[in-house]
């Protein structure tokens, strides 16, 4: 499963950093390591929203408080 999280400057301020520090430790802790594909990138294209994730090109907008949630729904639901 490949995970984009956006480290654009928009996203950057709404707390991409901390998604992905959460993601990282949510993949670790789950033993997900092999499954799941952890990656960065430039401008998604739906800054307004809040941080922009992508699961296996399907766009989500996240904030860093929803993360687990969006992690065990969207990630751990899907495998």
């Amino acid at each position: 499963m490949r995970v984009t999280i956006c480290i654009g400057s928009a996203c950057h301020l709404k707390g991409s950093r901390e998604i992905i520090a959460q993601l990282q430790q949510l993949v670790k802790e789950n033993h997900l390591e092999s499954k799941v594909d952890l990656n960065g990138s430039f401008c998604s294209g739906n800054c307004v929203n809040g941080v922009c994730v992508t699961v296996d090109g399907q766009l989500f907008s996240l904030k860093p408080e929803d993360t687990k949630e969006f992690f065990d729904k969207e990630i751990v639901g899907r495998l």
